[in-house]
């Protein structure tokens, strides 16, 4: 394969630059206690086929009843992507057959979805900003499982997913890099997760992406596109695009041409390899579901749901930079996930917003990791970050005995104020004590004093580091810089 350089977001082959077009359709699972359409429930990791009505089983005269918080729902998700809401919607069956299918066609939506266009801002590495347009969203029940590895010559079929309330988030073709694609979904699940329409857990199936790529020529019509299925994680989503991007460029390069295909992502080798052709619209046989009558609803149902909507992460990171004087990076950090602006708005209440977000996404953030624990249960809250920060404000401990505090508070789940206490780590802060240590650095350091008086002014850190050690770090800083100025000077 030829290498390729990234050349204002055009990747150069042999023969010159090719511009890549990505499209994304992603299956969000609904979060709700039953089905789309029958009473059983979806909780995750439940023994195979123990969660199957009769209408998820496909047993014939069964009829389909719609979930009615699966369509607020979804209105709701529509309502965060800045998209039209459409008061009119119908239910078609797409027709294919698989095992885990059992029906023999998906109850989905086609050309009178219930949410249409929209549109979201993504924030990139280098600072610049994106929107990507959303095509619509519908929703659809999912399909069963087919398990493959419990047996050599037969395949097991789990149908507890059968049935389950999905909304496709169809993206318009406007994504030019993995990065791009990859902040798109992240945005999109952090939007959801806001909302609460979806846990956005990648890992159990409950978000999973097809990824739509194809090549041409900067300025060309589009190229013939490859959908990539099932993708359910954004680092393999952007190494599956990468490879196909190259994949694709290398055969028009050689002169062949590009087949229309479903490919599927192999993790282990970071290559696609095909799966299917790519079937058409036509190929489904889409036609109006003869059980279920045309979704309508009421302007004030609309806006009922709009009433209820959280502050959105676009909304909050403007506030924080507006009201709070976070930069850019920091607001985009602190708003990616919902329970991590709850934390930090916790931590910030009545203190300084800028000291409280340093603390919380760097010397708070690497405890967490080091913990290998999400924020959910971390052994600090946010109440006791808080009142670390306060000791460091009134001058009770310096900030370096701060991050051991911390480690400590995170060991043993205690207060900082309980493990200061316990372990003398009070800041010194009268003259007197610090001045007599001062003293003593200087009288046998003449050599040092002769430098900082000849005008290295460097040595200063090194009296500080000496006064520091010899208090064993209860200094306060500030009043040792101050008074061995002055002693230095004189």
């Amino acid at each position: 394969m030829v290498e390729k350089s990234l050349m204002n977001n055009y990747v150069e082959g042999d023969t010159g630059p090719w511009e890549v077009v990505i499209g994304l359709e992603v299956h969000a699972q609904v979060t709700s206690q039953s089905k789309l359409f029958s009473g059983a429930a979806t909780a995750f990791g439940a023994e195979p086929n123990s969660q199957v009505s009769l209408v998820d089983a496909g047993m014939p005269g069964m009829l389909p009843v719609i979930n009615e918080v699966a369509v607020e729902q979804a209105v709701r998700s529509g309502l965060g992507l800045n998209a039209k809401i459409n008061t009119y919607s119908v239910f078609d069956r797409k027709n294919y057959f698989y095992a885990d299918l059992p029906q023999g066609y998906q109850i989905s939506q086609y050309l009178q979805p219930i949410v249409g266009e929209g549109v979201i801002t993504v924030d990139l590495e280098d600072g610049r900003s994106r929107d990507i347009g959303i095509e619509r969203l519908h929703l659809e029940q999912d399909a069963g499982k087919s398990i493959h590895d419990r047996h050599p010559t037969k395949t097991y079929v789990d149908l507890n997913r059968s049935g389950v309330a999905l909304m496709e988030i169809v993206s318009k073709p406007d994504m030019r890099t993995a990065e791009e694609a990859g902040a798109y979904v992240r945005k999109v699940r952090t939007i959801l997760r806001y909302l609460g329409t979806c846990d956005g857990n990648m890992e159990e199936g409950s978000m999973r992406a097809d990824v739509n790529v194809s090549v041409r020529r900067p300025g060309e019509a589009l190229g013939t596109r490859a959908e990539i299925k099932n993708v359910n994680s954004v680092r393999f989503m952007q190494q599956a695009i990468a490879y196909e991007t190259g994949r694709q460029i290398d055969i028009l390069e050689a002169g062949g041409s590009i087949d229309q295909e479903t490919r599927l992502f192999d993790a282990q080798s970071g290559t696609t390899r095909p799966m299917r052709s790519k079937e058409e619209a036509h190929d489904y046989r889409y036609f109006p579901d003869p059980d279920l009558l045309p979704l309508e609803f009421s302007d004030a149902f609309i806006e009922r749901i709009r009433r209820t909507l959280p502050e959105l992460p676009d909304a909050k990171k403007q506030r924080y930079m507006d009201a709070m004087g976070l930069s850019v990076h920091d607001a985009q950090v602190l708003v990616s996930e919902r329970e991590i602006a709850a934390f930090f708005e916790q931590v910030a209440q009545g203190r300084d917003p800028k000291i409280a977000a340093n603390w919380v996404q760097g010397e708070f953030f690497a405890q967490l990791s080091k913990a290998e624990r999400d924020i959910a249960d971390s052994p600090v809250s946010a109440d006791q970050l808080g009142g670390l920060i306060d000791l460091i404000a009134d001058s009770t401990i310096s900030g370096k005995i701060a991050k051991d505090v911390l480690v400590s508070m995170f060991e043993s789940g205690q207060d900082a104020a309980a493990i200061v206490a316990e372990k003398g780590l009070k800041q010194v802060s009268d003259s007197g004590v610090i001045e007599a240590e001062i003293d003593k650095v200087i009288a046998v350091n003449p050599d040092k004093v002769a430098e900082f008086q000849g005008g290295k002014d460097k040595v200063l850190g090194w009296f500080v580091g000496q006064i520091m050690q010899a208090t064993k770090g209860k200094a306060n800083p500030q009043m040792v810089n101050q008074l061995l100025r002055g002693k230095l000077k004189a």
